[in-house]
């Protein structure tokens, strides 16, 4: 609610914010009236998830990806607006702000043509023209400016020769530092330069001298060229990230010859032809021009990279939040180790703790004999039905271990991404949970119970942590929160929470909640017991209407005293479908134990509550929503053991742990995972890697090559 009025609150002339709301009709092809009415919603404190699933007929059906755009749109335009204010004030204040120059101003769209405007009048420091100009020599800039004879220039620069100007050299260098700034300055120029750099700019690696062996990762990228409008995401950030470790010289380059040849285009008769405004057109592309369109660029490929990788970040993220939960089973957990051991944790169905233990059945005390009378003691013991294994430091070789101790027993045994487990062994919410427990337990507790639910224990702990791609460290980490933490916020409304089992990390996510709220809720179910009802919500402290009407809808009550708490229909249609009911002949309790409805009889409701909103109720009724989440299946396993055992041409089976931009990296059962290349991901071409693989899909792959110096192993997916 604070970030919308943030984006609202800086908008007070209500014909700005008309002329926002038009620009994103246009430019989302979304109507002018439903924008209102989404924005106004916003403004109200109404979330996302609220607005997608309770409000269809104020938006159309508009799903969470369109008013997230909105949203995103928005705020681009309000920034946009406010720094057009800035400028203007601040050329006002230089008393240089003409009408045809706040006109200019006023009608421009695109931020860097914004920018281009307001180039001449930045405060800047001391430049080489500015000093020339406070030397006088700013006349002689003029003259040289108009002139076609080099002669007539030099004859003038005689007079310019005093004081600190000592000599005709020392003047005309002066005067050329002046015009190739006002050159640089020109709009037409600017234009044409930017264009000449988008359409045509090369980006350009080369290993710096002396860093071949250091910087062997990016070997690619040693004498690497592409042009920028083609160059994929993960190239433009593997390159900023071989800048940035001292690796790689990495340009922006330009042909200088045309370059040089658009600024004369863009200058025409303005200039003069004489020597000194080739060599001022010279300066201003060297000094100026290139570095500044050079680094343009490369913010623009940054910003772009980062907002590609992001998206296949965000989606990485909501397939691993919603992969297929293990669902209620006592369950071993085991944190491999080799030198420190195995720690594991037994979890009733629950996903209570109720014991831990150490094995060593690896180097260096090879204890595997008594490590596998271990695990079958505890097996036994607590009647365990399903082992996980974290899939780390010595994952490969313990659930090789299991598999092989539990063989034909009807114990399954699952690899476990423990990304970010440490994080939560040491973090506030597990000393909550956990207080007296080790960290090593506390490790291997939340690596089963993300088998059991991963939703439930992945919202733990921020996103971030939880390794949803390359390069996750080299974007924009501010937008990268945000987008990964809206990922969280849908999945856990389009899952659902149980409002009595719920814990308050989950609870904190639910539309309209937080984390004060959640402990509320929690700190409620302690000290009076189960929920009855949603309605009893409003007795938490600080659960106040709004806040109810937001969230209510999200959180079910499976005992409720009320048959519609366990659906996701809102508590305000409660009244609409107790009116459906008595078109349809019986109780509310009746319909939803027959979800039988005749449709014929609905037309007054609809006509009376909107036809989204009715349909949305009787869908729920007939086909009440239940987990979206797959079931979960054990994967399949490969028997080998070592890279030096591939051989092209083997087939194999594997498990998508990683998805990128340019393919796909699947764990065949070795610590090295095997790439899938986009261009071998289907025989067909291949636009968005999302539609052809999942994260913990199981796939069928041959192997391409197999590369033992670098550890890299090719694979395909085409049949």
């Amino acid at each position: 609610m604070e970030e919308s009025k943030y984006y609202f609150g800086r908008l007070q002339n209500a014909q700005v914010i008309m002329q926002i709301n038009a620009q994103l009709s246009t430019e989302l092809n979304i109507s002018k009236s439903i924008i209102d009415k989404v924005l106004a919603l916003f403004n109200e404190g109404a979330t996302t998830p609220f607005v997608a699933r309770y409000r269809k007929e104020v938006t159309g059906g508009l799903d969470e990806v369109n008013l997230i755009e909105i949203k995103d749109r928005h705020q681009y335009w309000v920034t946009f607006i406010a720094r057009k204010e800035t400028i203007l004030k601040a050329i006002q204040e230089q008393g240089k702000l003409t009408d045809v120059l706040k006109d200019k101003i006023e009608r421009c769209q695109l931020a860097v043509e914004l920018e281009d405007l307001y180039v001449p009048y930045k405060t800047k420091r001391k430049s080489k023209g500015q000093k020339a100009i406070d030397l006088g020599l700013k006349p002689l800039a003029i003259f040289m400016q108009k002139q076609n004879s080099g002669h007539a220039v030099e004859d003038k620069a005689y007079s310019f020769v005093r004081g600190e100007v000592e000599s005709i050299e020392i003047a005309l260098d002066g005067a050329m530092n002046i015009l190739a700034e006002w050159i640089s300055e020109n709009q037409w120029v600017r234009e044409r330069m930017r264009t000449q750099f988008q359409k045509y700019a090369i980006a350009v690696g080369k290993v710096k001298k002396g860093k071949k062996e250091e910087g062997e990762k990016f070997k690619d990228y040693f004498d690497f060229s592409e042009r920028c409008n083609r160059i994929a995401p993960h190239r433009v950030l593997a390159l900023f990230r071989g800048s940035n470790e001292g690796i790689l010289n990495f340009k922006v380059e330009a042909n200088k010859e045309i370059a040089l040849e658009q600024i004369e285009r863009g200058l025409g008769r303005s200039y003069g032809h004489n020597p000194y405004v080739e060599k001022a057109i010279i300066e201003a592309y060297k000094r100026i021009l290139q570095p500044n369109f050079e680094s343009e660029i490369k913010k623009q490929l940054k910003e772009k990279a980062d907002v590609e990788s992001i998206g296949v970040f965000a989606s990485n993220l909501r397939q691993l939040l919603l992969q297929s939960p293990l669902g209620a089973q006592a369950t071993l957990a085991i944190d491999p180790g080799f030198r420190t051991g195995c720690k594991m944790a037994v979890l009733n169905a629950s996903g209570d703790f109720i014991e831990s233990a150490t094995i060593f059945p690896h180097p260096p005390q090879n204890k595997a004999f008594e490590a596998e009378n271990t695990l079958k003691s505890l097996v036994h013991k607590h009647s365990i039905t399903a082992i996980a294994v974290g899939n780390g430091t010595a994952g490969i070789e313990t659930e090789t271990l299991c598999r092989k101790a539990f063989k034909d027993s009807g114990v399954a045994v699952f690899s476990v991404n423990e990304a970010g487990a440490s994080i939560y062994s040491a973090s506030e919410i597990a000393r909550e949970e956990f207080g007296e427990l080790d960290l090593t337990v506390r490790g291997s507790i939340s690596i089963g119970r993300r088998l059991m639910d991963p939703l439930a224990e992945l919202v733990k702990i921020d996103a971030k942590s939880i390794g949803v791609g390359q390069y996750q460290h080299d974007v924009n980490q501010s937008l990268l929160k945000q987008k990964l933490t809206e990922v969280v916020e849908s999945c856990v409304n389009h899952v659902g929470v149980e409002l009595n089992t719920a814990s308050y990390p989950i609870l904190s996510f639910v539309s309209g909640l937080g984390p004060t709220l959640a402990k509320n809720i929690v700190n409620y179910r302690q000290s009076n017991g189960n929920f009855k009802s949603r309605k009893e919500l409003l007795k938490v402290p600080k659960m106040g209407k709004k806040t109810f009407e937001q969230a209510a809808g999200f959180l079910r009550i499976e005992e409720s005293n009320h048959p519609l708490d366990n659906t996701i229909i809102h508590p305000e249609s409660y009244a609409v479908v107790t009116e459906l009911a008595k078109t349809q002949g019986m109780s509310v309790n009746e319909l939803m134990r027959t979800k039988s409805i005749d449709s014929s009889k609905l037309k007054p409701l609809q006509e009376k509550y909107g036809k989204l909103t009715v349909d949305f109720i009787v869908n729920e009724i007939v086909r009440p929503t239940i987990d979206p989440r797959e079931p979960l299946n054990e994967m399949k396993t490969n028997n080998v053991s070592s890279m030096e055992e591939l051989i092209p041409g083997m087939k194999l089976t594997g498990t998508v742990n990683n998805i990128t931009n340019f393919g796909a990296f699947v764990n065949i059962g070795l610590k090295e995972s095997g790439l899938v290349h986009i261009s071998h991901l289907s025989n067909s071409f291949v636009s968005d890697i999302h539609s052809v693989v999942q994260l913990n899909q199981q796939v069928e792959v041959t192997v391409l090559s197999v590369d033992l110096t670098r550890k890299r192993i090719q694979l395909s997916m085409k049949e």
